[in-house]
């Protein structure tokens, strides 16, 4: 028996099991996807996820990561 039955010809995800929601963009910062683009991902055509993954540098540069977390605020004020 070969593993052949099992695999899908389909993209794969891009997630990296970091799975944290910038607040402002909401913008997973680990695979930079949407939250509709992370709910949707399994009813979506072929194309649909080429264009997102084609997208996914671009979001990772406009993206301005979180520093410090709570601890971080709390010091400011």
């Amino acid at each position: 028996m070969t593993d052949d039955v099992w695999k899908r010809n389909e993209i794969a995800s891009p997630c990296v099991k970091i799975c944290v929601v910038h607040p402002e963009a909401r913008i997973c910062t680990g695979c930079y996807r949407t939250i509709e683009e992370i709910g949707g991902w399994s009813r979506m055509t072929d194309d649909q996820r080429a264009r997102i993954m084609g997208e996914l540098d671009a979001r990772k540069s406009s993206l301005t990561k979180r520093r410090g977390g709570r601890r971080a605020r709390l010091s400011q004020g």
